[in-house]
């Protein structure tokens, strides 16, 4: 579960991850988000998720969605994870980040968190994910694509593995 989080300035929050077991450090941007607990749904994980990541507190019904629903691979130095990834909206004031709720593990491997302008997206060669954000961002504008249902994307792979090989 993601969550393309942006302010009222038209930027979108981005926390840059990493991949400690390769050499050297792999990182990449990724949205906010994460995995859904047992028992949990797709929305309160989104809800949890943001709490944890950004301090950012809200409502269920504050997101839009979901946009997206993709199938996707994370192929890491130590793990391979399949998984489907299920993307919700907001849009809220800029705010100060507040990491106090990340994990140990998040802890260990988020080297920053911070605002993007589209522009700034169009022009890092840093790795994003998804490789389509700006795709997905657009869908947030669009909500006769997915007001009666997500859109559903075609399987990606997204690895730290497949940047080491290239």
């Amino acid at each position: 579960m993601r969550v393309v989080l942006t302010d009222n300035t038209e930027r979108v929050l981005l926390i840059r991850d990493t991949d400690l077991g390769l050499d050297p450090v792999a990182h990449w941007w990724i949205t906010p988000g994460g995995g859904v607990d047992a028992g949990e749904s797709d929305l309160d994980a989104a809800v949890r998720e943001l709490g944890e990541e950004t301090g950012l507190r809200v409502a269920a019904s504050d997101l839009d969605g979901p946009l997206l629903v993709r199938a996707v691979v994370h192929a890491y130095s130590d793990k391979v994870v399949d998984q489907t990834e299920v993307f919700f909206h907001i849009r809220v004031p800029p705010f100060e980040v507040d990491t106090s709720g990340h994990t140990e593990e998040e802890r260990l491997t988020v080297a920053d968190i911070r605002w993007w302008a589209r522009d700034e997206l169009q022009e890092t060669e840093d790795d994003v994910w998804p490789r389509d954000l700006e795709q997905v961002w657009s869908l947030v504008d669009r909500p006769e694509l997915w007001r009666d249902g997500p859109v559903m994307a075609q399987p990606v792979e997204e690895s730290t593995l497949a940047a080491e090989a290239s």
